[in-house]
């Protein structure tokens, strides 16, 4: 029979397996920075050149598999949590869209 410390490490080692740990962390991590946000103070608004910056960089983290990484930065700017439409991006920053990998 399996002892218990062997069970944590199977039980660890398949939750990191499935991405599910990752995600857990960084949903506490999230949490813990909502938390100690402090709620009275308000957050400056966003400014469109801010919003765009800011989605660039999401495009980049989440294409590089970085979602919790993401997911705490659209929770600490006040990022709209849908994406911006691409061609809205490619327009806004005067860019142009490669066809053949879909890469500005």
């Amino acid at each position: 029979m399996a002892t218990v410390a062997e069970l944590k490490a199977v039980l660890k080692d398949t939750l990191e397996k499935r991405g599910v740990l990752g995600h857990l962390k960084a949903r506490i991590r999230a949490e813990v920075f909502s938390a100690l946000d402090d709620e009275s103070e308000p957050r400056p608004s966003l400014s469109h050149e801010n919003l765009l910056i800011n989605e660039l960089i999401r495009e980049y983290l989440e294409f590089n598999k970085y979602k919790y990484t993401a997911s705490v930065l659209i929770s600490e700017s006040g990022q709209p949590v849908v994406p911006l439409d691409r061609q809205f991006l490619i327009r806004e920053l005067n860019a142009f869209e490669e066809s053949k990998d879909n890469t500005m």
